[in-house]
């Protein structure tokens, strides 16, 4: 199947076959909606249309955010834009990008009435419609954006090398990309990536996560990591016959575009230390599934984990003290597995 013929086939999926979650096939696009109660209470001002018609596999929503301009890649009926705007604030921006015309004209119709619901003077989003492989033909320029987010999009994606190398072009220098997504446990047959039912319920064209540790280090990324990971239940035998010992995973993933990161955790000597000063996380913030900052507790961290802090955003809200004048050998650094493999570990976004 071409690239043509491949979107083609999702436009048909997105825009004619699916009219709500109730038309899904499988679970793989029906997140938990298991949200952090500063997001519970925006969620439930969005209008109930914007809600029916979104799919999605998890919360790609980080703290932080406001002053952001915000780019989400995806953006389908525009639930994760309109819950951005009102994080953002009236002097940030968000811009919702879809290839779908049904959707984007979905997302559109409630423009004015979020931006009353939320109480902002001015629309501080914005739908575009166009294709995520080519964000500079929407105008989209070289280190303009804060923050990307996608929901369970990229997969769907016939050139995910384009799409990646499109994100660390838009971000600023230590910008943040935050998705969910659907990876799978090995490389699908090819009789699978190209099964347009499989491709519409984000299945078809999961990454294999070890292709996808290796397309980001092939684009200058070293290091990312999975703030959550649980197994997806398809929940349909015949779906499920169909791709045989194939297991589906849905990962939250944060990346930052930062040039001094290594491709193994080193150690420094450094120590951080998060002054709670995250409105959204007053008491600790999760960076990922094997770092939890507790406010006013110093953490030795590796030296990518310490440039993340120091060298993004988050920078205001830490205090690391140390440098990469002496190095001490390898660090401990690693995820907590036992709970992922089995589905549970954190949330989306544990602060509080």
């Amino acid at each position: 199947m071409q690239q043509a013929e491949k979107f083609s086939a999702i436009k048909e999926y997105y825009g004619k076959i699916l009219r709500s979650k109730k038309d899904l096939q499988t679970n793989t696009c029906c997140s938990p909606d298991v949200f952090p109660p500063y997001l519970k209470v925006i969620m439930e001002k969005l209008h109930r249309e914007i809600i029916e018609k979104f799919y999605g596999c998890g919360s790609p929503i980080p703290p932080a955010l406001e002053d952001c301009t915000v780019l989400d890649l995806g953006c389908g009926s525009g639930r994760d834009v309109y819950a951005v705007s009102a994080l953002v604030g009236p002097r940030g921006r968000v811009l919702g990008v879809d290839m779908t015309e049904e959707q984007i004209l979905m997302a559109q119709k409630h423009l004015e009435f979020q931006t009353k619901k939320f109480g902002l003077p001015r629309p501080n989003m914005e739908f575009k419609q166009g294709y995520i492989e080519n964000l500079q033909e929407l105008g989209i320029a070289d280190n303009s954006v804060d923050v990307v987010i996608s929901n369970c999009v990229i997969n769907l994606s016939p050139d995910k090398r384009a799409v990646f190398a499109e994100i660390f072009r838009v971000l600023k220098p230590g910008g943040e990309l935050y998705f969910s997504d659907i990876f799978a446990s090995c490389r699908l047959p090819e009789h699978l990536q190209e099964d347009p039912v499989l491709l519409g319920e984000c299945l078809g064209g999961a990454l294999y996560i070890e292709d996808f540790r290796r397309l980001l280090r092939d684009l200058g990324c070293l290091d990312y990591r999975v703030v959550s990971k649980r197994k997806v239940a398809l929940d349909n035998p015949a779906i499920e016959a169909r791709v045989g010992l194939v297991d589906f995973y849905s990962l939250t993933v944060r990346a930052f575009k930062l040039p001094a990161l290594e491709d193994l955790c080193e150690d420094y000597g450094q120590v951080a230390t998060y002054l709670g000063t995250i409105p959204e996380c007053p008491h600790r913030f999760e960076l990922d599934d094997h770092h939890l900052f507790k406010t006013g507790k110093p953490m030795l961290v590796c030296g990518n984990t310490a440039s993340m802090v120091e060298e993004t955003r988050y920078g205001r809200h830490f205090k690391v003290a140390g440098d990469r004048r002496v190095h001490y050998g390898p660090f401990p650094c690693g995820p907590v597995t036992s709970k992922q493999d089995e589905g549970g570990g954190p949330g989306p976004c544990a602060c509080s």
